[in-house]
């Protein structure tokens, strides 16, 4: 029987993240302005996050359209240190762990996903995920939001999801889950609305 979940995105979410400061980085090693170096990955960056290619595939095509004169390792390092822990958040899912599972849904890549799990302690609270590299499809389209149901054998109308994209809680209040917009500036929102929640399905 399924029991009440919180799916929760992850950029803007559960961490901030600044691309700049990659494209900060890379300048250096680059013959390209910074501001010029996002753009030239435009081609690359989304089908990578969708699974149509594998990470060492994006690194070779990104290193090379950015003519980056590091190694690879070098190249895969300033790619990942671009996130921050959203300590709030952090604290807020912390007095929950163990109440109930907690699962991920994320448009990511196979590096960022690993890189995320294995250096922040906020992702110790959840129990499974689907990332968009690996469902091979993205949010807001509705392929990943049958994917993550049935994966994760969710119960939409006992799921409180939360995520930093109005295209992404729209999808995801078509299913019937309990949405939440997040605003990495008023995190007191999400706690108000989340602990409605939780009363409406006893935990709290």
């Amino acid at each position: 029987m399924p029991q009440p979940v919180i799916l929760s995105d992850i950029g803007n979410v559960l961490v901030a993240f600044d691309f700049t400061v990659a494209a900060q980085r890379c300048a250096e090693r680059s013959p390209f302005p910074a501001e010029a170096l996002l753009h030239r990955l435009d081609g690359i960056k989304l089908p990578y996050e969708d699974g149509a290619m594998d990470d060492a595939t994006f690194v070779r095509e990104a290193m090379s359209a950015l003519e980056f004169s590091g190694t690879a390792a070098e190249f895969e390092q300033i790619w990942c240190e671009i996130f921050t822990e959203n300590v709030a958040m952090a604290a807020t899912l912390g007095s929950l762990s163990g109440k109930l599972p907690m699962h991920l849904l994320s448009n990511t890549s196979g590096l960022h996903k690993d890189y995320l799990l294995r250096t922040f302690g906020i992702f110790s609270h959840f129990q499974d995920g689907v990332y968009s590299y690996s469902a091979r499809c993205s949010k807001p389209g509705e392929d990943i939001f049958h994917h993550t149901i049935q994966k994760l054998e969710l119960d939409p109308l006992q799921t409180f999801y939360i995520d930093d994209l109005p295209a992404n809680i729209a999808t995801a209040e078509r299913f019937g889950f309990c949405t939440h917009l997040y605003d990495l500036k008023n995190h007191s929102a999400l706690e108000l609305a989340l602990s409605g929640w939780l009363a409406e399905v006893g935990l709290s």
